[in-house]
């Protein structure tokens, strides 16, 4: 018998040539399906999603006007804020990549994120001046909470751009396979931030992941209430609300009150929320949780960080069963494990390790030991993950992109084990960790060095 060999690839199918969709385009195609349902809440403020798609069409054109292109990179030091949305997206429409920090960093910590990936513009909140100061070499626009034009001193030079550039429209761009959109900073057991490599075609897969396991059935009718920074998993989130066309509520304050959250759930007939486990606890195990209506709620998306056994049920005793657990790094973009609603209904006796959940669709987790063996169910070992949400390697890190990967798995450094049925039990971490290695300079471009 004749076996034909393997096809490894075809004629004119290089991978690198391909386009894919940008990531901005999600929005455009909302704002043409719906162009005035409202797509963002705060405050006082109520946008359609036509009015957003337009101000990011007006900062898209002010991005090119000032220079930036496909590749450079745009570092972003904000709290949520109307316009931080408009930021991403018209970040992505050029082609450039977003890479927004965690608010809560030092001014030392994001002068030594910017020496690393070397941005082509700053954009940062009015309320964080001494950052902007500290980046003086770097063209800046502040951002802030109101963005009214006519309230300049508030909005900042955003909102000054978007109005200078109202109706004009950008030169589109359409990536190709593997160009990156986000850097998005982690720092795993480390403690050195790194940036891991997010792409427009990674992503894609993400938001579709998300919408099938996370929030299956979202639709335009469905709102979601932001209760962590969008720099993160929340700003994930997002992306699938905007996908599909369903409302943003920002909070209107930095500081989470339980009760103002409560309280919009009702107003605005919240559906869906991101939460880690330490919000998740202080909104279910609030009095205020009981003065509102909660009936809205579908899925509260938990992530990030262990959860007690005794607090998850706590939480599902208030809320109902409307949690959805995942677990996964920000190099997979949280996808690796889910654990739906209707798996909530069997808790763990106290003492017992809550599950992760089982497999993201699409994606393949395998315990492995030291020498990158697979272990069998029951085997503690080192979790690592393959699938198309993994990140494309970090950024300007050759060092320690060669020690995250292994024979084309990537090493989460969790350590945990599955059960004859699949599911995944987190018990600690590998005992290494890594070092971030000297970058490479791009010049505030990006340069696949992974």
């Amino acid at each position: 018998m004749t076996i034909a060999p393997a096809v490894r690839g075809l004629p004119g199918t290089d991978r690198r040539t391909r386009r894919t969709p940008n990531l901005a385009r999600a929005l455009s195609g909302t704002a043409l399906r719906t162009p005035d349902a409202t797509g963002l809440v705060f405050r006082g403020l109520r946008w359609s999603w036509g009015e957003l798609d337009r101000r990011v069409d007006a900062l898209a054109s002010a991005l090119q006007h000032q220079g930036v292109r496909p590749g450079s990179v745009v570092l972003t030091h904000s709290p949520n804020c109307p316009d931080l949305l408009t930021v991403m997206y018209a970040v992505w429409r050029v082609g450039a990549v977003w890479a927004p920090t965690n608010f809560r960093l030092d001014v030392d910590d994001v002068v030594g994120l910017a020496r690393h990936i070397e941005p082509a513009l700053f954009i940062c909140h009015s309320d964080f001046s001494a950052y902007a100061e500290a980046l003086a070499a770097v063209p800046t626009w502040p951002l802030g909470d109101d963005p009214r034009p006519d309230r300049a001193a508030a909005g900042g030079e955003v909102a000054r751009l978007i109005a200078e550039h109202d109706g004009r429209s950008p030169d589109g761009y359409v990536p190709r396979v593997d160009d990156p959109a986000w850097l998005f900073f982690t720092s795993g057991s480390s403690r050195t931030p790194k940036a891991a490599v997010l792409t427009h075609d990674q992503m894609q897969f993400v938001v579709t992941n998300h919408l099938a396991d996370l929030m299956p059935g979202l639709r335009a009718d469905d709102s979601t209430l932001v209760v962590a920074p969008l720099s993160h998993g929340a700003g994930i989130h997002v992306t699938t609300h905007v996908a599909r066309g369903a409302r943003i509520v920002l909070m209107p304050e930095q500081r989470l009150d339980p009760a103002t959250a409560w309280q919009l759930v009702e107003q605005e007939r919240v559906s869906t929320m991101f939460t880690v486990p330490t919000i998740l606890n202080r909104l279910a195990q609030d009095d205020s949780a009981h003065a509102f209506d909660r009936s809205s709620l579908r899925y509260v998306v938990y992530a990030g960080a262990p959860i007690t056994a005794k607090d998850l049920a706590r939480d599902l005793d208030v809320l109902g069963p409307v949690l959805v657990q995942y677990y996964g790094l920000g190099e997979v973009t949280g996808n690796i494990t889910v654990l739906p609603t209707w798996m909530h209904e069997s808790l763990p006796v106290p003492g017992e390790i809550p599950p992760a959940g089982f497999e993201r669709t699409g994606m393949q987790v395998s315990i492995q030991d030291e020498d990158g063996n697979e272990l069998p169910p029951g085997d503690r070992g080192e979790i690592c993950v393959c699938g198309p949400a993994v990140f494309a390697g970090y950024y300007a890190n050759p060092a320690t992109n060669a020690k995250a990967f292994r024979d084309g798995w990537f090493r989460t450094g969790d350590l945990g084990y599955l059960d004859d049925r699949g599911l995944l039990y987190i018990t600690g971490r590998t005992p290494t960790c890594t070092s971030q290695a000297a970058p490479t300079s791009t010049r505030g471009r990006w340069r696949r060095s992974c």
